[in-house]
């Protein structure tokens, strides 16, 4: 396998050829390493490979029994650093985590071994996932499409590795937006399952149940095969025709101390042509924001709180700590209450009642610059965060899918443009197959150029 083969480069197509017995797992798996080996050290979008491992578990598939059996067979996989590899450490980006190595998998890290998916490396991720750029001291984590921009976080390091076409597939994780605020970054496609879907099991309570597991890839078709196994539901791959809907379209800020970027309104907008001229019936709307998103601030800084607990704070990052303490008097106060959520989710209910799917943009403004916000401020560190990326975070408080699309390129970053698509809780195959139209309609390049 040779670089200008890259555009079979998908987990599908992989799959299909190792499963008929035209490829090898173990020459996807060394063409996948060599591709991290080469092209990894500009972004920095692993913290561990796991070469000989990888090349080990390649070489004993190739010798399974019945591959045609297996959905993602000899498929290289990343994970990101914040679940379990049997015998990897799991750092969540922190050097005040347990630097040995996992006892057991995760059960998702043990869904994708079991299809046949061979994990080839663990991504970076910002301290305990709390933040939306990626980066550690001394080291950033950079965007393939301009390495001057962030690719996003949580999962930054996830969507850069799938972006710059080192792997197919990439295990990511969202508790205020860490799949689509990288994916959208990237340019690549990912998908926030509903809640349940697929097992979370994230830190101490997964951000009281805002975080999900769920998949990053470049294409959709990729994307629902990877979901349906996390999900343990076959089903989820056949992705349905498109159907004719109701699409809400919203480019209203999610505050009004918020500014949308004139380029990711407009690529909304010209996705609401392309949906029309497809047959689905779009009308203009306003989102109906909550006046302040303190639902989900409250759980972002508590969970974080309880994530840290058995933490030696000396060594977590100052924007970390003071992070974590503004969670504890959260948790003191019992701030944190279900029937926040409920008046939330009554809300969006009777909203949804006149659409099947809802479009916003997936960033407010174009992915921040490469700095090191590790030694930045906390304060610092919120408000870039809350700028660009504030399309996301109520999605998670609810527990409904949500997914970012690539629709186009921003003429000042160089970064990718991306739309954010909604529906209600079990409308993640209806997701899937709006994004499949739009993937059709206006395909996206793959991979930033290499």
């Amino acid at each position: 396998m040779q670089d200008h083969l890259v555009e079979e480069f998908t987990a599908v197509s992989i799959a299909a050829r190792v499963r008929s017995g035209a490829l090898s797992p173990v020459d996807v798996v060394a063409d996948a390493l060599r591709r991290i080996e080469q092209r990894n050290p500009r972004i920095n979008a692993f913290v561990r490979v796991l070469g000989e491992r990888a090349r080990a578990e390649a070489q004993a598939l190739a010798s399974h029994p019945d591959l045609s059996s297996l959905p993602l067979a000899g498929v290289p996989v990343a994970i990101k650093d914040n679940v379990e590899v049997e015998g990897e450490p799991m750092r969540d980006g922190s050097a005040a985590t347990d630097p040995g190595p996992s006892t057991h998998d995760h059960p998702t890290v043990a869904r994708l071994r079991a299809a046949g998916a061979i994990p080839v490396g663990l991504t970076a991720v910002p301290e305990l996932c709390v933040w939306g750029a990626v980066d550690s001291p001394g080291v950033i984590t950079r965007n393939p499409w301009n390495p001057d921009r962030v690719p996003g976080g949580s999962s930054g390091g996830s969507a850069a590795a799938v972006a710059d076409g080192m792997v197919p597939i990439a295990l990511a994780a969202d508790g205020m937006g860490s799949i689509r605020i990288p994916s959208a970054a990237c340019g690549v496609f990912g998908i926030k399952p509903g809640r349940g879907l697929v097992p979370a099991e994230l830190g101490a309570h997964s951000w009281f149940g805002m975080s999900e597991n769920g998949p990053i890839a470049t294409t959709v078709e990729d994307a629902a095969l990877m979901l349906s196994v996390l999900a343990d539901d076959p089903s989820l791959a056949e992705i349905p025709e498109s159907r004719p809907l109701r699409v809400g379209v919203a480019v209203n800020p999610a505050s009004p101390i918020l500014r949308v970027d004139a380029d990711w309104a407009r690529g909304v907008e010209q996705t609401r042509l392309v949906l029309a001229e497809a047959g689905h019936r779009t009308s203009e709307t306003r989102v109906p924001y909550p006046p302040n998103m303190s639902a989900a601030f409250l759980r972002w800084f508590a969970g974080t709180a309880d994530d840290a607990a058995d933490l030696d704070p000396a060594l977590l990052q100052p924007r970390t700590w003071w992070h974590a303490a503004i969670g504890r008097a959260v948790n003191r106060a019992g701030l944190v209450r279900s029937s926040q959520v409920d008046r939330l989710d009554a809300r969006m209910r009777s909203f949804f009642i006149a659409y099947d799917v809802v479009l916003t943009p997936s960033l407010a403004q174009p992915p921040i610059e490469a700095l090191p916000w590790s030694e930045k401020s906390w304060a610092a560190n919120l408000v870039a965060n809350v700028r660009y990326a504030p399309f996301s975070a109520m999605w998670n408080v609810l527990g409904w899918p949500a997914a970012s699309v690539p629709v186009g390129m921003h003429p000042t970053s160089g970064t990718p443009i991306a739309v954010q698509i909604v529906a209600p809780p079990g409308g993640e195959s209806t997701v899937l197959a709006v994004a499949a139209e739009l993937e059709r309609r206006q395909a996206w390049p793959r991979h930033a150029p290499v």
